[in-house]
């Protein structure tokens, strides 16, 4: 039996895999362990979505030569994204990698660490599917805080937005069969959790349509959500150019589905969102975000944006700045633009904004969004929320931490509350990032 260890890097999506590679594991007979010097076998997880992920990686590889030397059986296997984008390159750029896993691959994982054990050589298996989505794998929680857990409805995209190497390294978009999803779901529930996050790279344009059932995102939800109206079901992420009057009418008739959108933006400029291969313009992004105030008026909302995309103009990232200005989102993914290999905007575009040029930009969206997240909190002082326990604060012991159902984290002064416990905190103040609280007598 040989021990592993596995770092995940990257989005949501990273971590439900490594969930997956561990029970994969565990049925093969081998043991997760959560010390690095126990392990006979290091999995790293990857994220290829920006270059400084794939550094990050590197420096980490660089380190880990160190334990390799005191731990001479010791193989360290690249699995995820970076894996796909640079397949057996890798093997030979770092020296210290024994093999080298693709996402859709990682059932052939068992097989790749006994090839390497008894015949000493490197493997690699990046082959891409139209069809795996690990459905009949119940994952091992790996860090789990036993309250919070992450469910993948479905692998891969197909929107091939000029910037994003997704569809080059997850392959294209299929959806896992509804029924072993709300499974899971209903599992987890027994196990004691109160809440899931339904995953994919586009969620709103799942759809199963076999044997003779079609089932779309918004029955999905509706299935997870009437598992049990002490479950919380959230969701990741949304795509503007797919979010429907269905799925709101859905969220709004149902509480224990949270009041919390992910709708990335990435530039308020109809240009610059052509340029991106976004498939909306401001126009319809803005519907989008009244028909969410419309079902919803509770709901927060949060986003992603990136600064200095290809050719972008002063005047087009003060429409972006415009933009925040108008949704007001409660939170924002803010990023300059990392021009990655294999993308459109490299093979086709210049990544012509200086260095320079892009930080000053993020750095005016970054306190822009600060002060509208302040201002939005400062709304919420004096209110009553369901919180959703979910441990210490960072801060202080006395002190506990949950988030309501628009995802905003609430520190309140522990009394006699555990967490797992639904409670009622009224907000007594707030910063940018956090409500602060009291226990409701």
């Amino acid at each position: 039996m040989s021990k592993i260890y596995i770092e995940t890097y990257g989005c949501q999506m990273n971590f439900a895999d490594s969930e997956i590679i561990a029970s994969l594991m565990n049925e093969a007979g081998h043991e997760m362990t959560t010390e690095i010097e126990q392990a006979d076998y290091v999995l790293i997880n990857t994220c290829a979505i920006r270059d400084n992920a794939e550094q990050r990686i590197r420096k980490r590889l660089r380190e880990l030569r160190a334990m390799q030397q005191r731990h001479a059986g010791l193989r360290i296997g690249i699995l995820g994204c970076m894996a796909e984008r640079l397949q057996s390159q890798l093997m030979v750029e770092e020296e210290n990698v024994s093999f080298v896993v693709g996402p859709d691959a990682y059932r052939r994982l068992p097989a790749m660490l006994e090839q390497v054990r008894q015949q000493g050589v490197k493997a690699a298996e990046t082959e891409l599917s139209t069809t795996e989505t690990y459905d009949d794998i119940e994952p091992v929680r790996l860090n789990s805080n036993g309250i919070s857990a992450y469910i993948s409805i479905m692998r891969g995209c197909q929107n091939y937005c000029a910037y994003c190497v997704v569809p080059y390294t997850r392959g294209r978009e299929r959806s896992r069969n509804p029924h072993t999803i709300v499974t899971e779901a209903q599992h987890l529930f027994e196990m004691g959790y109160k809440e899931v996050t339904l995953l994919g790279q586009n969620v709103n344009s799942y759809c199963w349509a076999q044997d003779d059932e079609n089932v779309d995102f918004p029955e999905l939800m509706r299935w997870v959500a009437e598992i049990s109206p002490l479950l919380r079901v959230r969701f990741a992420t949304s795509h503007p150019k797919d979010l429907s009057d269905k799925l709101l009418e859905v969220m709004a008739a149902h509480s224990n589905i949270c009041r919390c959108i992910h709708l990335p933006v990435q530039s308020g400029s109809d240009r610059m969102l052509k340029l991106m291969n976004r498939h909306y313009d401001s126009a319809w992004y803005l519907d989008r975000i009244a028909a969410i105030r419309r079902y919803l008026p509770d709901c927060s909302i949060t986003t992603d944006v990136i600064a200095g995309f290809c050719s972008e103009t002063e005047e087009e990232h003060q429409m972006t700045l415009d933009m925040f200005r108008k949704v007001r989102y409660d939170y924002a993914y803010m990023f300059k633009f990392s021009l990655r290999p294999n993308t459109y905007a490299e093979k086709h575009l210049q990544d012509d904004i200086p260095e320079a040029e892009k930080t000053r930009r993020l750095e005016e969206i970054i306190a822009l969004q600060g002060q509208i997240a302040l201002e939005n909190n400062k709304k919420e002082v004096g209110k009553t929320f369901e919180v959703l326990v979910e441990g210490e604060s960072h801060r202080s012991k006395k002190q506990l931490f949950g988030r309501n159902s628009q995802n905003k984290v609430i520190v309140f002064d522990r009394e006699d509350v555990q967490p797992g416990q639904y409670v009622q905190v009224t907000v007594t103040d707030c910063t940018a990032a956090t409500l602060i609280g009291r226990l409701k007598q």
